[in-house]
């Protein structure tokens, strides 16, 4: 076979495979239904979402995706509340983009004057190329992500977030860049290393229960393939939580 018709035919099949990847999006695989993962975002509606004043979104669905950005409230968020989970989704951002993934956010009520974001945990999105705690895998003003594994704004990212007990785990682009035992977190607005963070709280006793939730802070951001394990009834393996003492 000459070399011109093994581009042609090179060029087919990885259009093909392209499409294929495409034709998959916000749908479960047979094996992450039968292991039973739950699709939380179908691309095409925005059934179990809400904005976090519990309203519609404003903005429709774009590329089969969610973007927050101007959706009429400070995140969209998942109606169910979770405790134990793996999530795992694409995301993709605007130039200078600044979101964020939030999680057991307790209660969407403001207290205390502040965000509803005050009420849950972050992990940081956010179009820098630096590691610190406000870039891209950090757990927000917390803890700072190892590296920053993000793509260029305009393609599209993966990430997992795993919440265990105390552990927090968080994978950007097939690479781990957070591993956080909150239990370290026993006193209000210092890091265990007893630097300042921003949060009156003690992370050690923060609810662990709560909603999932898709930030707008002012930039334009997509999310698809929103997929969850519920890791609440499952049997703890050796390893997966951080050793007490």
């Amino acid at each position: 076979m000459n070399v011109p018709i093994c581009r042609c035919l090179l060029i087919v099949f990885s259009t093909l495979a392209s499409m294929t990847v495409q034709a998959a999006d916000n749908r479960l695989t047979t094996a992450e239904r039968d292991a039973g993962w739950k699709l939380l975002f179908d691309g095409k509606s925005f059934d179990g979402w809400m904005t976090s004043d519990s309203k519609p979104s404003r903005r429709p669905i774009e590329q089969s995706a969610i973007n927050p950005h101007r959706c009429g409230a400070y995140m969209m968020v998942h109606k169910q509340m979770w405790t134990d989970f793996r999530l795992k989704l694409d995301f993709k951002i605007s130039p200078k983009c600044n979101s964020g993934i939030f999680f057991r956010t307790w209660t969407l009520k403001k207290i205390g004057g502040n965000d509803v974001g005050f009420n849950g945990l972050e992990i940081a999105i956010d179009d820098t190329r630096t590691a610190g705690y406000h870039d891209t895998g950090a757990l927000y003003d917390l803890v700072k992500p190892s590296r920053n594994a993000m793509k260029p704004a305009g393609e599209w990212n993966h990430m997992e977030l795993t919440c265990r007990g105390q552990l927090v785990r968080v994978v950007v682009n097939g690479i781990e860049v957070q591993k956080t035992d909150l239990g370290r977190f026993d006193k209000k607005n210092v890091r265990p290393d007893g630097t300042p963070h921003k949060f009156p709280f003690a992370f050690k006793d923060h609810p662990r229960r709560g909603h999932i939730g898709l930030q707008d802070h002012g930039s334009d951001c997509w999310f698809k393939n929103i997929k969850l394990l519920d890791l609440s009834k499952r049997p703890k393996r050796s390893g997966t939580e951080p050793n007490r003492k």
